[in-house]
């Protein structure tokens, strides 16, 4: 097996970066401009629910029907747990997060600035434009915040670290099936992205493929993942046990923000075509045919032998999508499995033997 490594963990991260003088944004899914924050000396955190939190404090104020993620990230906020963060930034992914952003603005008021900000849906030129002004806006709030306004070359420099970050993260992510790692490890380090500072996000990963490059390779069958996050992770110790190895990722935390570089003059135009140049994401709003095109490329370069669609109960941008895209990809020789969970639950036994019986299925 190869060496393990060694993941400092959010708190220890959080207590560093306060300790050196910086503030902590506590971040909501799912894309959003890192290098913004770190330009005024403020790290991003991001709350993927969490699990394990009691949703009783976010149930009190969003319909039964919002997600485990959204009712999970609100009782976060209210938490004592949330008192780390000096601001809070709720992205308009979906109607659910719309509604949390609400509750925090208009009702429950925490301490924190609560901070939005509006992703287009599409990549024309009035949307590139509409998000640059998105983005100005959040900075002009984070001058009220800190007192600081960072030049133009403060954030380029901040942009450029982001996309060191993002080019390990894309080779981490395509060299996927010549490491010899489990699922759980592996998505450890990819997920660690959420929360390390972009640079010593890098050289972990850099670290991670010297340490699995040479490891003896699993006997495992490759899929495709894909999905808002692999909660509870959990799920990634039933794929080693079943036999499956995720060489191909979609997860909206992961493979599908791996975005492209850009070398516009202006910062927040360079931040705006970044933002919007992923893949073709659900949340986004994009065309079946090309998420279907990208999924069935995806599993062809990977050698993807099934794809495993790990959903997170009521995420309606996700569940629109799956009856169609799943079908796409079947006519293309990739069978799929669907599966439902609630983030803050334990994974059911049920669902165990779902993959265990996918697996059988691909072997």
């Amino acid at each position: 097996m190869p060496a393990s490594v060694d993941l400092p963990s959010r708190t220890t991260v959080i207590e560093r970066f306060k300790g050196q003088g910086g503030r902590i944004a506590a971040v909501l899914p799912i894309h959003y401009p890192r290098a913004l924050f770190r330009a005024f000396g403020m790290l991003p955190i991001e709350v993927w629910g969490p699990p394990g939190v009691d949703k009783s404090t976010g149930d009190a104020h969003l319909q039964a029907y919002a997600c485990s993620t959204v009712r999970a990230g609100l009782s976060f906020i209210l938490s004592g747990a949330g008192e780390v963060a000096d601001a809070i930034l709720v992205p308009h992914t979906c109607d659910s997060l719309q509604a949390l952003a609400s509750v925090l603005l208009d009702f429950t008021k925490p301490h924190q600035m609560v901070l939005t900000l509006y992703v287009p849906k599409a990549e024309r030129a009035s949307d590139l434009e509409f998000l640059g002004k998105e983005l100005r806006r959040v900075f002009g709030r984070l001058v009220e915040l800190t007192g600081q306004r960072p030049t133009d070359a403060e954030l380029h420099a901040a942009m450029d670290r982001e996309q060191q970050a993002d080019e390990v993260l894309a080779r981490l992510l395509s060299e996927r099936g010549k490491l010899g790692v489990g699922n759980r490890e592996f998505y450890g380090v990819v997920r660690s992205r959420e929360y390390l500072p972009a640079e010593e996000f890098a050289s972990l990963a850099r670290a991670a493929l010297d340490k699995w490059a040479g490891a003896p390779l699993p006997k495992r069958t490759p899929i495709l993942a894909t999905g808002i996050m692999p909660e509870p992770m959990d799920v990634l110790d039933a794929l080693d046990e079943a036999g499956l190895s995720i060489v191909a990722d979609d997860f909206a935390g992961s493979g599908r923000r791996l975005y492209k570089a850009s070398t516009a003059h202006d910062p927040f135009d360079r931040m705006a075509k970044t933002l919007l140049s992923g893949s073709p994401d659900p949340t986004r709003g994009c065309g079946i045919q090309p998420r279907i095109d990208h999924l069935v490329d995806l599993a062809k370069r990977t050698g993807a032998r099934g794809a495993l669609f790990y959903e997170i109960k009521f995420c309606e941008p996700e569940a629109f999508y799956v009856p169609l895209v799943t079908r796409g990809l079947q006519a293309a020789g990739v069978p799929c499995l669907a599966v439902e969970v609630d983030i803050t639950d334990p994974m059911p036994d049920q669902l165990v033997t779902r993959i265990e019986a996918f697996a059988e299925s691909l072997s």
